[in-house]
């Protein structure tokens, strides 16, 4: 043991008291002398004590809603190239139906000690969903970064496409084709950037000297069913034009109008919102706001490997501009 100290002291230029400090995790070494000893015991072929072993593996936890929407996949394979080019391994941790929860991953991340943890959408985003779990990563200082808007008591940093400017773009395409009865098909109430949308989009009726009724607006869970449920209704109360939260509500929007004999975009226009994949490839081509997935993911994982590195960053929120893609699902109104 003595012959181990004296080397890594000798290797990083410390006193044996200070590798010491940080073999036992003791405080008052910088974060930088920290990482300088633990490279030492690596590079000199020593095993690392094992509660520093987690930090070895340089594991970082990136947690997602789901699967299916095509835009967490995207924004997985961004964030995990970007990690793996810092030296960092990504570990998955989606959530399903009935299995396992955002808080049991945080308990199972913690128990392998993450170097840190990325949230690409999630309970964050909620504001009557349990944040326990959270505040747990915070008590344990685990740098963390969020994808997506977040609830205002939630000290992280945060990385967001402006879900303002995307309904303003969106619903100035609709209103220059001469929609004027423009419906919303928005996630659940407490969702933070659908009531960022939902503001948007009545200051954007304001600005056209009108409002924007209570009945053009639905609420659903972010599904293709739900969408398709969500436009049914809208439909029902005349409008001529959708503007949804995700592009798989916007697909459910399609298929509604469909079931109800309408045609896309000639009685219809649906406009999504991610510009996920394949979206392309629908009939017709989605008119959707891209987000700017690569330059988000890659700012991600700058913001939480100058956390892992012990830098101080601003914990707010850094917000990316969006841009409307138009294609086939949107034209004029028809006549009458």
């Amino acid at each position: 043991m003595t012959r181990r100290l004296a080397q890594v002291a000798k290797k990083v230029g410390v006193s044996e008291a200070t590798v010491s400090r940080v073999l036992n995790g003791k405080p008052g070494v910088s974060e930088a002398t920290r990482q300088s000893v633990l490279s030492a015991l690596d590079v000199l072929g020593y095993e690392r004590p094992t509660q520093l072993r987690g930090e070895r593996a340089r594991l970082v936890g990136l947690v997602l809603p789901e699967l299916q929407n095509p835009i967490f996949p995207a924004f997985a394979e961004v964030i995990g190239g970007a990690l793996a080019q810092q030296g960092l391994t990504p570990v998955l941790c989606t959530q399903t139906k009935g299995g396992v929860s955002e808080a049991d991953y945080v308990e199972l991340l913690l128990q392998q000690q993450v170097s840190g943890v990325v949230f690409a959408g999630g309970l964050f985003a909620q504001a009557d969903a349990p944040h326990d779990h959270y505040r747990l990563l915070a008590e344990r200082n685990i740098p963390v970064v969020l994808i997506n808007a977040s609830i205002e008591n939630l000290d992280f940093p945060c990385i967001a496409c402006d879900d303002a400017v995307a309904v303003e773009q969106s619903w100035r395409h609709l209103a220059s084709l001469g929609h004027e009865r423009i419906g919303l098909v928005l996630g659940p109430s407490d969702h933070i950037p659908s009531r960022r949308k939902l503001a948007a989009a009545q200051e954007a009726a304001a600005a056209a000297g009108g409002t924007l009724p209570d009945a053009y607006v639905e609420r659903a869970m972010f599904s293709l069913e739900g969408g398709q449920a969500a436009a049914t209704r809208l439909l029902d109360r005349g409008v001529t034009g959708i503007i949804c939260a995700s592009d798989p509500l916007a697909l459910g929007a399609v298929r509604a109008a469909r079931r109800r004999g309408h045609h896309v975009p000639h009685d219809v226009s649906v406009v999504g919102y991610d510009d996920s994949a394949f979206m392309t490839c629908t009939e017709p081509p989605l008119t959707t706001v891209r987000q700017p997935i690569e330059a988000m993911g890659r700012a991600a994982v700058d913001l939480l490997c100058a956390q892992i590195q012990g830098t101080e960053v601003p914990h707010s929120e850094l917000l990316f501009e969006p841009e409307l893609v138009v294609r086939g699902s949107t034209a004029q109104p028809a006549a009458g």
